[in-house]
């Protein structure tokens, strides 16, 4: 499986995109608003969980290393894990690559894949408070706030609210 776009390539995660997603769930610029870093433990085990091939009966996630096609280099990665016929989405990008538009062009083509192939067409998502970019993705991506729960996450210590947001086609 792989999915393109005018700048992106997606595949599916392997072994050897290790340091990229340890990265990605370490990196304190990344993780900031979106959970405490992991246990080694916890990171292998999450690594190791999305592995396996996906098929729409599966209880992990589908996860998608987002390539840069200019560069062939792994810029972060994508996917949803299904749950009751609903997809909730997420997506995780290097610093160096924020603001350039490659989370919500990423999204569009896991969304059109996900409604085409497979006709998932409920999605949603979990944005801590304070998390703008990850907001403006989803909005440009026709998701749309449903609601807010305050203080329902706690990050380093400090209660955030969550935003839920949905979409459905």
């Amino acid at each position: 499986m792989q999915l393109t776009t005018t700048r992106l390539s997606l595949a599916p995660i392997t072994h050897e995109h290790w340091s990229l997603y340890q990265r990605l769930c370490t990196d304190p610029q990344i993780i900031a608003l979106c959970f405490d870093p992991p246990s080694e433990a916890e990171l292998e085990q999450n690594f190791e969980s999305r592995l396996p091939i996906w098929t729409p009966q599966s209880d992990h996630w589908l996860c998608l290393v987002i390539y840069e096609k200019k560069s062939a280099q792994p810029i972060g990665v994508t996917g949803f894990v299904l749950q009751d016929g609903k997809a909730e989405v997420g997506y995780l990008l290097l610093p160096e690559f924020y603001g350039q538009q490659y989370g919500t062009e990423s999204l569009t083509a896991v969304l059109g894949w996900a409604q085409n192939e497979h006709q998932i067409s409920h999605f949603s998502a979990t944005v801590t408070e304070g998390n703008i970019g990850s907001e403006r993705v989803l909005e440009k991506c026709g998701f749309t706030l449903e609601q807010v729960i305050p203080e329902a996450y706690e990050i380093g210590g400090k209660k955030y609210a969550d935003k839920i947001y949905s979409r459905q086609k």
